[in-house]
């Protein structure tokens, strides 16, 4: 195949990852037997683009090239592609874990060598660019799920990489993965948004995604009617924040803020004659939390 596609391409060449991955002036294709070939863009008109295309996939130098398994994934999550005849048996539960390296910090050749190193098998990634990416992270009852904030303190301090996660939940089925797949891609954009925190889980981005969902007046709305004389009183929103994430622990918010917890208890009696708000109460202090958020 490959001599009769010169024939047609004269420009035709093997992949050759030393020179001709970085001449942008390639398009390359990726061939049935693995075989990667790259023709100058002088020769190929829209309609060869589209012909190539039917019996060959396109392939960008810059990142790895796609391993079995980082096919069938990619397959699986594609809308145009999945259906039940791509779906594969999972031998454990995985979860989607998107990614977003600060640009030009690190080749996707590089990263992918590098996290390869947490993981007890080898980790799918399905990249969106060059700096975002999500991995496709197993699962099983043995092992457990690894830590991303130890990930990242190791790629932060060896490589000098800023990079962030928002982390999915547990799935132990491919059936929605499409859905599934792009919720995580676009709620990571959303994350983005509200919080600067380096790792988030799924679950602590809900109050983000059901936010931004909301429109701006209802939002105005509520941190209004919630915050009423605090808004704007950056000491009493960050004790309260912290309390919230302390599981509203009194003693363990008073030791995170380095208060007596005497006063933190006096300050949130304040907050209660101010307000009506109890922050000690679960539903009460939620409400008050989100309003916290949209102050943000």
């Amino acid at each position: 195949m490959i001599n009769q596609l010169k024939k047609l391409y004269p420009s035709l060449q093997l992949l050759d990852q030393n020179t001709l991955a970085s001449d942008s002036a390639y398009t390359w294709f990726s061939c049935p037997d693995g075989v990667t070939i790259g023709i100058h863009e002088r020769e190929l008109a829209p309609r060869d683009l589209s012909l190539l295309a039917t019996f060959l996939t396109p392939y960008n130098p810059k990142f790895p090239m796609l391993t079995d398994e980082e096919k069938k994934w990619a397959a699986v999550v594609d809308p145009a592609l999945s259906d039940d005849s791509k779906m594969f048996p999972l031998n454990s539960s995985y979860r989607f874990v998107h990614f977003s390296i600060q640009e030009k910090q690190i080749s996707p050749a590089a990263f992918k060598q590098a996290v390869q190193d947490f993981y007890a098998q080898h980790v799918p990634i399905l990249w969106q660019n060059d700096h975002q990416g999500v991995l496709v992270e197993y699962v099983t009852k043995e092992d457990g799920p690894i830590s991303y904030d130890e990930i990242i303190d190791v790629l932060m301090s060896d490589l000098y990489i800023n990079i962030h996660f928002f982390v999915g939940p547990l799935r132990a089925s491919l059936h929605g993965a499409v859905t599934h797949y792009r919720a995580m891609v676009d709620g990571a954009k959303i994350v983005s948004l509200y919080s600067k925190k380096t790792v988030i889980s799924y679950t602590d981005a809900i109050p983000y995604l059901l936010l931004d969902q909301t429109p701006e007046p209802l939002r105005n709305e509520i941190k209004q009617s919630v915050l009423q004389v605090y808004q704007g009183d950056e000491e009493t929103m960050k004790m309260i924040e912290v309390f919230v994430r302390n599981n509203l622990n009194i003693s363990e918010t008073a030791k995170a803020l380095h208060m007596h917890r005497n006063s933190l208890q006096y300050r949130f009696d304040r907050f209660y004659e101010n307000t009506g708000i109890d922050v000690r109460k679960f539903r009460e202090a939620m409400a008050v939390y989100l309003a916290i958020l949209i102050q943000k």
